[in-house]
């Protein structure tokens, strides 16, 4: 069985957020190991939301395990307009979420783990 990367998805504070990387840091130093898969914290439900809204969802699937691929590519996956699929890539990969390549967009991981709590109002 081959190991599966896996994108975390958090919401957490920013102290939280440095917290973990410090300790991954001192992890991987004394160790010499290094997590396979990556973190992206967001600091509100809001703007976890306003990232990964549904039909960017829908992209990220359609691209996962496909390597990388141009925009139309990914428009003619998902049924949708090239100029609204290429904003979404856009923000994506500026977010983080997906690389940019010469080769075009890929999501660089097999699947995602999003992980949050919710809480009682103050």
């Amino acid at each position: 069985m081959t190991n599966m990367r896996t994108l975390s998805v958090k919401i957490e504070t920013l102290e939280d957020t440095l917290a973990a990387a410090a300790s991954s840091w001192k992890h991987a130093a004394t160790d010499g190991e290094v997590a396979d898969g990556q973190t992206l914290s967001f600091d509100t439900w809001d703007a976890m939301h306003r990232t990964l809204a549904p039909k960017r969802l829908e992209i990220i699937k359609a691209m996962a395990g496909q390597g990388p691929l141009s925009v139309r590519d990914v428009a003619r996956r998902v049924g949708r307009d090239v100029k609204n699929v290429h904003a979404d890539l856009d923000l994506l990969a500026k977010s983080g979420v997906i690389d940019r390549t010469p080769d075009g967009f890929v999501f660089p991981f097999d699947r995602i783990h999003v992980e949050f709590d919710i809480g009682a109002a103050a």
